[in-house]
């Protein structure tokens, strides 16, 4: 099992994965505790001149005032810098020791990695970790520490947003996972159990002799 994290955050022409596509890809690897094992590898992306065309006025807007619309424009296509990105996650992680993909929102991400990256999207577990689901938990369970969290400054340029998105969790990891009594929490989830109302309402839903059952 790889105890490696891909913080990966894409900068693209637009939300719809079938007809917008990358202009950029950022990679920081940490391990578990949050601690970078590399600084981490930015790639601007020339998109095609369809792509480019089709932009949005507020997408369009948005690069052109953090500089990435000028970037990309001078920049490689994708298949000239494909080997470069999979050659950097080669060093950290495998398609037989998978890493876990992570930042905020990474669904969407994953997306236009799933569609033009496959083969990092091998290397990936089909588990990933996303800031955004700690975050709106956070917003309603502890609402005076999601009002403290940590101010973002990037201007969506990859790097930046995923440096912001480690610093976010490291904060969510010591303010709101702060372990109590682990025995006394577990007595507490099963005395409230759905699994067991449900039980007791007459729906077998498992077998209880099955205690070897993975998560």
């Amino acid at each position: 099992m790889s105890d490696v994290l891909l913080w990966v955050d894409c900068e693209m022409t637009g939300l719809d994965v079938e007809k917008e596509e990358l202009c950029e890809i950022a990679m920081i690897p940490t391990d578990f505790f949050l601690t970078p094992l590399d600084c981490g590898r930015d790639f601007v992306i020339k998109p095609s001149e369809k792509a480019l065309e089709n932009m949005g006025d507020f997408v369009r807007s948005m690069h052109a005032k953090n500089g990435l619309l000028s970037l990309m424009e001078k920049s490689r296509p994708l298949e000239e810098v494909k080997g470069e990105i999979l050659s950097y996650a080669s060093n950290f992680i495998s398609p037989d020791h998978k890493g876990y993909l992570a930042g905020n929102t990474i669904g969407s991400d994953k997306k236009f990695i799933d569609k033009y990256l496959p083969d990092l999207s091998s290397m990936l577990s089909y588990r990933s970790i996303d800031v955004s689901s700690i975050k709106e938990l956070c917003r309603r369970w502890y609402p005076k520490a999601f009002s403290l969290k940590p101010v973002k400054h990037g201007d969506d340029r990859s790097l930046a947003d995923i440096i912001e998105s480690i610093d976010e969790l490291k904060y969510y990891k010591r303010a709101i996972f702060r372990p109590m009594g682990f025995e006394e929490d577990r007595s507490e989830v099963e005395a409230s159990s759905l699994l067991q109302t449900w039980q007791e309402r007459g729906v077998k839903l498992v077998d209880y002799s099955n205690v070897t059952k993975k998560d």
